[in-house]
């Protein structure tokens, strides 16, 4: 094609472009959206029957705000990656909180080893925590997927590896307040478990979702722009 005449296409095809929130805007958003779901789930299901003698320890205490702190820099990191001109750099903005949640996640794993019995674990409460576990993680992560669906030309993989961690720390969070399980294996799969499978699919897919979001979402090109006859 002539320069003059893929000009008068974009000529032709430009629509009124809305600028986007800043990253820490749109990060707020995302949170109180995770804080509502939380909310409901709270109210819905209750908190967990020994939350007050567990806020008193404090390994618990700072494994609940690494994994907070762990979902909000994660949550901010990936939006900040969005942008076309952020540095990579961003991406390690999460690794100090993930290392003391990681680390207070070991330290309880130790411990419960040691004093769990053979049928401490109970199936019917499994189940119900792999639904609150399911409650949290889909709402949160479809809603991350489309308040990033203009990442897809960009880092894919470094966006949605991010928005993953986000979604994988918050859902430990609100499982650790609702449900007693703390076993060591229950703790691996929920935790640990959770949040590397949710950021290597993102990572691993990211860029197939994010393009399939943002071609039903974004307008579409022209034909002549797009290479679609």
């Amino acid at each position: 094609m002539k320069t003059s005449d893929v000009i008068d296409a974009l000529v032709d095809a430009a629509v009124p472009v809305r600028r986007l929130h800043p990253p820490l805007v749109r990060a707020g958003i995302w949170l109180a959206l995770a804080a509502t779901v939380l909310g409901v789930l709270c109210v819905a299901h209750g908190l967990r029957p020994d939350i007050a003698a567990r806020l008193r320890q404090p390994v618990f205490v700072v494994s609940m705000l690494g994994a907070l702190a762990t979902a909000v820099l994660a949550a901010l990191a990936s939006f900040k990656l969005s942008l076309p001109d952020a540095p990579r750099w961003w991406l390690l903005l999460p690794l100090p909180a993930l290392a003391v949640w990681v680390s207070t996640i070991g330290y309880g794993c130790l411990t419960d080893w040691v004093s769990m019995s053979p049928d401490g674990m109970r199936m019917g409460e499994a189940a119900r925590c792999f639904a609150t576990l399911l409650l949290t993680s889909v709402p949160l992560s479809i809603a991350m997927l489309i308040m990033l669906r203009h990442a897809a030309p960009l880092r894919p993989t470094a966006v949605s590896a991010a928005g993953g961690l986000a979604v994988a720390a918050m859902t430990s969070f609100a499982l650790a307040l609702i449900h007693d399980l703390d076993a060591t294996i229950m703790i691996l799969i929920w935790n640990l478990g959770m949040a590397a499978l949710i950021a290597a699919l993102a990572s691993a897919f990211g860029r197939t979702s994010l393009k399939w979001v943002a071609a039903r979402v974004m307008p579409s090109l022209p034909p002549q722009l797009s290479g679609r006859r």
